[in-house]
């Protein structure tokens, strides 16, 4: 038997910023490694954890619909994992296999039951054959990384000599869409909540960058973007898409990707809608997981140019399962410098 720790999501959060303790819970169950296994199942061993903001929109009642379940009350949280395994009944995945889930669960040691449950995971032995950290398989090369790739590649469309707005530039999806625009030789501004975030994506490759807090953003918009804004890469929503409006071209293209405002307990309001029809802007929102036939030309493109230096990942590393719960907090509260990861164990 080993220690099998599990974060377990205990109660829907009465305000935006859920309580450790209280809607997030760590528990402690014990695991036997050498039962013996049915046709079919294996076990994983989780090696990183993903924390993404979304998960904040699972944790609703079960009743209030989207495009992702709620969470289930008394169960373990669910988001992307890489998983190793350590023992398996099933041909499909073989022990010593690296598996990556974007819906593996937030326990140390996970029995996969059943072909149903085996569905939500696939084997991903990418890291040994391009050297690179199997974490970034949870942000730049995940499912963070494609909601960039699919926003930026599909809405937005890069051109050279274009100007690109992305805001909450320096998370694991805007730093990430801001490096696709330089590639494609566009002038990109960031915009970002702290000072040391907005070094930081100056250090990448972004032509400007700003802290929103020390400035009105309409106003900062119109100094860093004097032609004007062609794509803005929106995953704030309120008044920064009002600003990012307010300052955009004719006929330019707005990427709704992500709208954090709006999960606030007072959610701010973009006013000037009317300029979408004035100016004849092009609005269109997106879930990654409807273009999973664009999922291996991105794998394709994003690994080559991190392997060529174009782009440069920056994760942010908590140690320990027992860490989730803060780490989800600091994700909302935006006290993360790029993609959040909680490192499990080592392979």
């Amino acid at each position: 038997m080993v220690k099998n720790t599990q974060v377990i999501f205990s109660r829907i959060p009465d305000s935006y910023i859920p309580e450790v303790g209280k809607d997030m819970a760590i528990k402690e169950t014990e695991f036997d490694l050498d039962a013996p296994l049915s046709n079919g199942q294996f076990i994983l061993k989780q090696l990183s954890l993903s924390i993404d903001s979304y998960m904040r929109g699972r944790m609703r009642d079960p009743s209030v619909k989207s495009y992702v379940d709620a969470f289930e009350i008394g169960k373990p949280l669910k988001c992307g994992t890489m998983s190793l395994v350590t023992k398996s009944n099933n041909p499909k995945f073989k022990e010593g296999d690296l598996v990556q889930s974007s819906g593996g669960l937030f326990e140390q040691y996970t029995l996969v039951q059943d072909e149903k449950q085996a569905e939500e995971y696939q084997v991903k032995n990418d890291p040994r054959d391009t050297g690179l950290p199997p974490s970034y398989y949870l942000g730049l090369l995940g499912m963070p990384g494609m909601t960039a790739y699919v926003g930026m590649m599909k809405i937005g469309r890069p051109k050279k000599g274009k100007t690109l707005y992305v805001s909450a530039a320096a998370s694991s999806v805007g730093q990430l869409a801001g490096q696709i625009g330089k590639v494609y030789g566009m002038t990109v501004v960031g915009s970002a909540g702290a000072d040391d975030k907005t070094v930081y994506l100056k250090e990448i490759g972004f032509d400007e960058a700003f802290n929103y807090k020390n400035d009105d953003i309409s106003t900062k918009l119109k100094e860093v973007c004097p032609k004007g804004i062609d794509i803005y890469f929106d995953n704030v929503g309120g008044k920064t898409l009002e600003a990012a409006i307010a300052n955009c071209n004719n006929y330019g293209r707005i990427v709704a990707c992500g709208m954090i405002s709006q999960y606030a307990e007072h959610p701010e309001t973009a006013h000037n809608l009317m300029q979408i029809i004035v100016k004849r802007l092009r609005v269109e929102g997106f879930i990654v997981s409807d273009e999973a036939d664009m999922k291996e030309q991105f794998r394709k493109d994003v690994t080559q140019w991190l392997l060529d230096g174009k782009i440069n990942y920056k994760e942010s590393v908590a140690e320990g399962i027992e860490k989730a719960p803060e780490a989800l907090i600091d994700v909302l509260q935006g006290k993360n410098l790029g993609k959040q990861i909680i490192k499990v164990a080592d392979e």
